[in-house]
C-alpha cells in the first residue's frame, strides 16, 4: 500500500511516497524559501516594463505579473505563489507571484502554504527516510546517472529542459521501451517539471514509436502534454513546474545541499558529548551564516556543535564527531 512519509529535519522537510517498498515520489521543502500557495502582503520594489515587477516576500524577491495597472513602486500588493525559487547555474530564477487582490496596511505572509502532502505520516524519534533509501536517490540526482536492466539515463537539467538521454546495448525498440519506464520513474521520483526532452534510441518502425508513446500515457501520471515519439526518438513532455525539481535542487544548490545532510547526519550521531562537524570550507561558511540552524541542532541533541574546516574534503564528505563528556 502507498504512503506518504514526512521526515522534519534542520532547514529542510523531507517527504517520500514508499511504492512497493521503494521511493516513488520525492519532496524537498527548504526553510525560509517561499512555498507554492503561500499568500503574502508584498511591496513592489521595480517594475520591469509595463507588465512585469519585482516584490518583495520577507527577505526574499519574486516576479509578479502582470502588475496591476493601479500599483505603482514603494505599494502593496495582494499575492500567491505560482512558483517557488528555482537554483540554476549562474542565473537563480526568482519566485514568480500573482496579484490575488488588496493588500493590508504592511508587508507579510498572511498564509503559509502546506508543505506535506495529505494523509502523510510524520516520521517518529528513531526512524529515518534514508531507511527506505532516501540517500542512494540522492546520490542518483547529484550524478544525473541512473541504470537500469539494459541501459541506462542520463538526466542533466538545463535553463531551457530538462533532458534525459537513454542508452544501453538492447535492441532499439526494446531499450525505448526498458528506457520509457525509466525514465518516467526518475519523472515521478525526482519531481521533475516544466519541459522534458527525452532521447530514446532511433525508432524507424512507426509502430514501435506508438508502442512508446502509449506506454508514456499508461505510467506517467495526468496532467501533462506531449509530443509523439519522432523519427529521430526524441519526444517532449511538458508538466506544470511549481518547484524545483530535485535533481535542480541538489545539483545547482550542492554547497547548501551538503550543508544540509551534514546537519542530518548530525542529528542522527550518537553520544552524548559536543559534536564537531568537520566540512569544505564553503559547506563551513555556509552554516556560519546561519546560525539559527546550528543552534536548531545543538537544542535537538542537547550537546554544543562544533564547526571546523578541512580543504581536503570534497564538498559531500562532510564528518560528525561526538566527543565523549
Amino acid at each position: 500500500m502507498a504512503e506518504w512519509l514526512i521526515e522534519r529535519g534542520i532547514g529542510e522537510t523531507r517527504a517520500a511516497l514508499i511504492e512497493a517498498g521503494t521511493i516513488a515520489e520525492m519532496r524537498i521543502a527548504r526553510k525560509g524559501s517561499p512555498r507554492a500557495g503561500e499568500i503574502w502582503d508584498a511591496r513592489l520594489t521595480a517594475k520591469l516594463g509595463a507588465r512585469r515587477g519585482i516584490v518583495l516576500l520577507g527577505d526574499h524577491e519574486a516576479l509578479l505579473e502582470p502588475v496591476p495597472l493601479a500599483l505603482t513602486a514603494g505599494g502593496l500588493v495582494r499575492v500567491v505563489v505560482v512558483r517557488e525559487p528555482i537554483p540554476e547555474r549562474g542565473r537563480p530564477r526568482l519566485a514568480k507571484v500573482r496579484a490575488e487582490g488588496v493588500a493590508g496596511a504592511a508587508p507579510g505572509l498572511i498564509t503559509a502554504s502546506a508543505c506535506e502532502p495529505p494523509r502523510a505520516r510524520v516520521l517518529g524519534h528513531g526512524e529515518t527516510l534514508d531507511d527506505h533509501g532516501w540517500g542512494e536517490a540522492i546520490a542518483d540526482a547529484e550524478s544525473g546517472h541512473i541504470a537500469f536492466s539494459g541501459g541506462s539515463l542520463a538526466i542533466v537539467p538545463t535553463p531551457a529542459m530538462t533532458t534525459i538521454d537513454i542508452d544501453g546495448d538492447l535492441p532499439a525498440a526494446d531499450l525505448a521501451m526498458a528506457g520509457v519506464r525509466a525514465a518516467v520513474a526518475a519523472i515521478r521520483r525526482f519531481d521533475i517539471g516544466g519541459s522534458i526532452g527525452i532521447d530514446l534510441p532511433t525508432l524507424r518502425d512507426k509502430a514501435a514509436r506508438q508502442a512508446a508513446d502509449d506506454l508514456v500515457d499508461s505510467l506517467l501520471p495526468q496532467p501533462f502534454e506531449r509530443t509523439a515519439v519522432n523519427g529521430f526518438g526524441f519526444l517532449q513532455i511538458v508538466r506544470s513546474r511549481p518547484r524545483a525539481s530535485i535533481i535542480e535542487l541538489v545539483q545547482n544548490a550542492p554547497v547548501e545541499t551538503a550543508a544540509l545532510a551534514l546537519l542530518h547526519v548530525a542529528a542522527r550521531t550518537p553520544g552524548a558529548g559536543p559534536r564537531t562537524l568537520t566540512a569544505a570550507p564553503r559547506v563551513v561558511t555556509w552554516l556560519r551564516g546561519r546560525a539559527a540552524l546550528v543552534t536548531e541542532l545543538e537544542r535537538r541533541i542537547g550537546a554544543q556543535v562544533v564547526l571546523a574546516e578541512d580543504a581536503a574534503l570534497a564538498l559531500q564528505a562532510g564528518h560528525v564527531h561526538a566527543a565523549q563528556s
